[in-house]
């Protein structure tokens, strides 16, 4: 089993810094890490998650930022790296929670 991932610092609350921590969750996280992988990696295609990662990320990142909990359609829909990390800061965004 995977390390709990490293909380979110205050520079999470910034756009770079919720991409940055998003990324380093999942590659934490990843059935198949690859420390290469940029934004556009396939969660399922090219890090190797199948669906108990996925929850165990969704999980993951929901203590770490707070987040209520994703319906099964929009979880459904986010398949790389960039888009885990557009949902996190969509989210933030909503409730006021992201540093200009």
């Amino acid at each position: 089993m995977a390390d709990a991932p490293a909380t979110p610092d205050t520079a999470a609350h910034t756009e770079d810094g919720i991409r940055r921590t998003v990324r380093d969750m999942v590659l934490q996280l990843a059935p198949e890490p690859d420390p290469a992988a940029d934004g556009r990696a396939r969660l399922a295609d090219d890090l190797g998650f199948h669906s108990l990662a996925l929850v165990e990320l969704a999980f993951a990142l929901e203590d770490d930022f707070d987040l209520p909990l994703i319906d099964e359609p929009a979880a459904r829909s986010i398949t790389t790296i960039d888009e885990v990390a557009e949902h996190v800061i969509r989210v933030l965004r909503e409730r006021g929670d992201l540093a200009d």
